[in-house]
């Protein structure tokens, strides 16, 4: 259909056939993929089950099982997940027999066997005594695995600084009712991460970190050997491989031939080693030098953004100008072959000889796990979808897709995606230009990819242009441009968001009138500092958003602790900089209207946050609305929830910016 057919309609107003309720209905999240022969296995977060993780396995006929009943005989719910260092992240692993998986509900770990096609009741293996665990691995043929310990105290109790250790835990059960058997092989840093078993058994890799560090800024690759015996697990003689203050090393992976592999940013950029540890020199070296990103920044445990195929290729995904790529790396001589596609690698991988596994993104249809068949008589382009995150509910001609922009900015250059309106019906009004909506991501060192996004197509598809932004400190660019940040968070982010929405005014391409900006977690931070420190944007939203630093520094959990001392300043020696930077002690600046949501149960940005910046912005006589849900952490995972959210946002933005939208978005 031409845009001579489309009916002309104000801009924000179109009919869109993305609800809000189509953005929970039948979607899942998907992550930690894992391939166990034929089978595979992934997580599925389920906003119609409250946010509820399920582990899924997939059998080689197609069949689809949940490892674990939404409800157990007892009544009880479990949720597979942890909650260590808030953000969680590899909270289950494959175990010979069956499957090992971290319950949200009690922090405890669980074995579920094999039972026949199905799986038995799950067998607990630790007691609830306030220890917390992710990182499972398994040590081959000795009966226990390996987890990172955070502990918490009594059940209850609100330690603001867990210990940390790498444990030893039996897979017998015998450690259930008697912490005692739960063996501390490594404790002292202040962060451990990423235990890892050599095929043998023999050795074990692990990361460690201290503060103020946090993982992208400094991390060390150790190696020990285990010294297994009728007594029980050790480590010993344990060395530095890799890494230092001003190194970030991620990822360690052994190779079938006991070969170390990591990636570190020793040269600017997260690029592939190989250690070989049989030798005397003990010879790191790099596998394939390259200014492009082979990992992402450790927010959570188990990021996996490569794997081994066998013992010499490497399935490998990277980061180059603001794209993801996919490929197989030989790691002994650095041969690379690109696998680039309509499919974008945008989540964890996995991989075995024959078989690989990724969770991608499209540019026109909803992110997926994808298996990508290796052999000789491959079919179309030998991908196949495992399991849609959603049912596609936009034809291609509705979808808005990507298109990589770049601006100047400060001394320098910003990146980002734009995406314009797009309808299959509507177009917009003779002589009129959309509005914007600037899109902060949180981090602020994560980043976002260019493939289809529900939560963009919803302001497209209603006649509302998206301009989705890495800013300065964005991951994917290399350190330099990540370290942009350091020290000038709330200076070049919102400066990065500010230029890039003047430079498409500037382009004709958006109405410099009705500029919106949103995000979430940090980029609600962003957002709330733009809308106070410049006169750029009409409206805002904040999504768990920071509006006071200085109460950020002081009650925030352990792993981010110290995160601003890096972005801002140490505390409290620079509190004049957590002052000057937090907009709610600038409200007095504030002239913009804006939309606060918040979970109650929030304990990474705690809720009295978003209170007393609705307050302030009231106060000044400014148009503000705080919508509180309650039940809701860090990120919104409930149905109801995300829907009301979006369904509210809109609906302030319509008054703000003199549109009338088409849904019922009235009640919010």
């Amino acid at each position: 259909m031409s845009n001579d057919a489309h009916t002309p309609a104000p801009y924000g107003s179109w009919p869109s056939p993305l609800t809000a309720a189509a953005l929970t209905t039948d979607a899942v999240r998907l992550s930690e993929p894992a391939v166990d022969g034929d089978e595979t296995y992934w997580l599925e977060g389920r906003p119609q089950e409250g946010g509820r993780q399920v582990l899924v396995r997939r059998a080689a006929d197609g069949t689809l099982i949940d490892v674990i009943p939404s409800t157990l005989p007892d009544g009880s719910t479990f949720d597979v997940r942890t909650r260590a260092h808030e953000y969680g992240g590899a909270s289950y692993t494959v175990v010979p027999g069956g499957v090992v998986v971290s319950r949200a509900e009690d922090d405890r770990l669980y074995r579920v066997d094999r039972d026949g096609d199905g799986f038995a009741p799950p067998v607990p293996l630790t007691p609830p005594d306030g220890r917390r665990y992710a990182d499972l691995d398994v040590v081959p043929g000795y009966g226990v695995l390996v987890a990172v310990s955070e502990d918490h105290g009594a059940p209850g109790a609100q330690l603001t600084d867990p210990p940390a250790a790498i444990v030893a835990v039996p897979l017998d059960g015998s450690a259930a009712d008697d912490g005692s058997r739960i063996t501390v092989l490594v404790e002292g840093p202040d962060f451990l991460t990423s235990p890892r078993v050599s095929p043998d058994g023999e050795q074990l890799a692990w990361l460690s970190w201290d503060h103020p560090a946090m993982p992208w800024d400094g991390t060390e690759l150790h190696v020990g050997e285990l010294a297994l015996g009728v007594h029980g697990v050790r480590v010993l003689d344990r060395r530095t491989i890799a890494g230092g203050t001003d190194v970030s090393v991620t990822e360690p992976l052994w190779t079938s031939t006991g070969e170390l592999l990591h990636v570190d940013d020793r040269t600017g950029w997260w690029n592939l080693y190989r250690t070989e540890l049989d030798s005397e020199a003990r010879r790191t070296r790099a596998v394939r030098p390259a200014e492009v990103e082979l990992s992402t920044p450790q927010w959570g445990f188990g990021t996996r953004t490569y794997a081994t195929i066998d013992a010499e290729l490497a399935l490998v995904t990277w980061s180059d100008a603001g794209h993801r790529h996919l490929g197989t790396l030989r790691v002994t001589n650095g041969q690379l072959e690109t696998w680039d596609g309509e499919w974008e690698p945008a989540g964890g991988v996995a991989a075995t000889e024959g078989r690989v596994v990724v969770i991608a993104e499209h540019a026109t249809r909803p992110a997926a796990l994808v298996e990508i068949d290796l052999g000789p008589q491959r079919e179309g382009d030998g991908v196949r979808v495992l399991r849609a995150t959603a049912q596609p509910t936009l034809s291609p001609e509705e979808v808005s897709v990507a298109e990589a922009v770049t601006w100047p900015s400060g001394d320098g250059v910003a990146h980002g995606f734009f995406y314009a309106p797009k309808s299959s019906t509507h177009t917009g009004e003779p002589g009129t230009l959309p509005p914007l909506v600037v899109m902060t991501h949180g981090g602020p060192t994560a980043a976002t990819l260019p493939g289809f996004s529900p939560s963009v197509q919803y302001w497209t598809t209603r006649g509302i242009a998206v301009l989705d932004v890495n800013y300065g400190g964005s991951s994917g660019y290399g350190r330099a441009y990540r370290e942009r940040l350091r020290g000038q968070w709330g200076i070049v982010d919102v400066r990065d968001c500010e230029t890039g929405a003047l430079w498409l005014a500037e382009q004709g391409r958006v109405d410099g009138k009705r500029l919106a900006i949103r995000g979430g977690s940090a980029g609600g931070f962003t957002t709330l500092a733009a809308l106070t420190f410049t006169d750029t944007f009409a409206v805002g939203a904040s999504l768990y958003g920071i509006g006071d630093l200085e109460a950020l520094a002081r009650e925030t959990h352990k792993h981010e602790s110290h995160y601003l001392d890096s972005l801002i300043g140490p505390y409290p020696e620079r509190r004049d900089l957590y002052v000057e930077r937090s907009p709610i002690h600038h409200t007095d600046r504030l002239s913009a209207p804006m939309i606060l949501l918040q979970g109650t149960e929030d304990t990474v940005v705690p809720p009295n946050q978003a209170q007393m910046m609705a307050d302030a912005v009231a106060a000044r006589g400014l148009d503000v609305e705080l919508i509180l849900f309650e039940g809701e952490r860090h990120g919104f995972r409930k149905a109801e929830t995300i829907q009301r959210a979006y369904t509210a946002e809109l609906a302030f933005y319509g008054k703000v910016l003199g549109f009338t939208p088409a849904d019922d978005a009235a009640a919010g």
